[in-house]
């Protein structure tokens, strides 16, 4: 696994965890468990970084040390990655593994600089995609252009293509990458952790929505603001963005607050800033509906959360939640941007309560059967078969 600019070790550590980071951490425990050697390289960004990590999970982490250890932003992180490549070709030098996995477009060029002339078999998972960023973000940089660029470079050069949903197999398909060199591996859940038994967290209010992410315009947490203001016994609370401390000096907390204000709802609506993994299941569990109303999404880890947990989901149709959530049946897809849909949705939710409990119960069973991470690395595995000769099975008397 190669992941220069995410670490599955900031799952354990405390840090701001991305969906990245998370998919690191479980898919490599998962191949693990499957009796695979797994090695994830990362950039080392703190000085006191080993230089080999045997975690937990029974994976080893890799330091490569490129670039100032700190922190780093993708800009300045982008340079390192002949730098990373290079450090990356004298491993495997050393140590030919069987096939590689990158995990975001500059994690590609790093993988496949090393790879090319060694001749291993390379696997590329994007995450997020240039070109669907530069579409809802309006990001319409020289930079957004190179990186869109690069991504169609690498989607062709990898020898296979995990897209994370079927709405990226289209995106990249647009790209020129035929859709013959593309598999669909969602991302995952830990359905240990994430389950309807157990504390859940105590209301405010009759009801309670719950939304999770970064603090960003395109996650649409404005959406639920304004259809708030239909549902007089209801609290909305938002997690995620920075720590509790710091949301008051939070750009987009204060416009958020300030659209509640002008919405006459501001005394039931509550950020709450970024929320410790091991804590999100009770948030979850207290919900009446987790709300996930982003203009694009990848992929969305917390719909998936939301469904193992028992808890209702209303999520936007757009990206992997048209995969995950099923419309009707675990919760209710509508269109993004649109507060009256989203209040419709919610009032059917609100009044019967066995559609509820329908909901939340559907929504368990198929996040256990499609999207624990045991599954999410059998279905990798199928694609690495794609990719790699297996070795000939031995029969018992030792024929081949």
């Amino acid at each position: 696994m190669v992941s220069a600019n995410a670490s599955p070790l900031d799952v354990s550590d405390g840090a701001d965890v991305g969906g990245q980071s998370i998919h690191l951490a479980e898919l490599s425990a998962a191949l693990t468990r499957e009796g695979h050697d797994v090695t994830v390289y990362t950039r080392a960004d703190s000085e006191d970084a080993p230089e080999r990590v045997t975690t937990l999970g029974g994976y080893t982490v890799v330091h490569v040390p490129v670039g100032p250890a700190r922190r780093m932003s993708e800009a300045e992180i982008l340079p390192l990655m002949g730098a990373f490549g290079s450090f990356l070709k004298t491993e495997w030098e050393s140590e030919r593994p069987d096939i590689v996995h990158a995990h975001y477009w500059m994690s590609g060029i790093a993988t496949q600089l090393a790879a090319r002339t060694l001749g291993i078999p390379v696997v590329q998972t994007f995450h997020a995609l240039g070109v669907v960023e530069q579409r809802f973000e309006r990001a319409d940089s020289s930079s957004t252009h190179n990186r869109i660029h690069l991504e169609q470079l690498i989607a062709r050069g990898a020898t296979r293509v995990v897209a994370t949903c079927t709405d990226e197999v289209f995106e990249l398909s647009h790209l020129g990458l035929p859709r013959s060199r593309t598999s669909v591996v969602p991302s995952g859940v830990d359905v240990a952790e994430f389950t309807p038994d157990g504390r859940a967290d105590e209301k405010g209010k009759r009801h309670r929505l719950v939304m999770v992410g970064r603090l960003a315009p395109s996650k649409g947490f404005d959406t639920a603001i304004e259809a708030l203001s239909h549902f007089p016994d209801t609290e909305l609370v938002i997690a995620g963005g920075p720590a509790a401390d710091d949301v008051a000096d939070d750009p987009e907390a204060s416009r958020l607050l300030t659209l509640a204000r002008e919405a006459k709802v501001r005394n039931r609506v509550r950020i709450v800033g970024r929320v410790p993994r091991n804590a999100m299941p009770s948030l979850l569990r207290s919900a009446d509906a987790v709300v996930c109303t982003p203009w694009y999404e990848p992929f969305g880890m917390v719909p998936l959360e939301a469904m193992a947990c028992g808890t209702p989901v209303v999520a936007s149709a757009v990206g992997g939640m048209r995969d995950t959530v099923v419309d009707g049946i675990t919760g209710r897809l509508i269109s993004p941007r649109n507060p009256v849909r989203l209040a419709e949705a919610l009032r059917q939710i609100f009044d019967d309560d066995a559609l509820r409990t329908g909901y939340g119960m559907a929504g368990c069973d198929r996040a256990r059967a499609r999207y624990s991470w045991d599954r999410v690395a059998t279905d990798t595995l199928r694609a690495y078969g794609r990719c790699v000769s297996a070795p000939p099975r031995t029969s018992r008397t030792g024929a081949h």
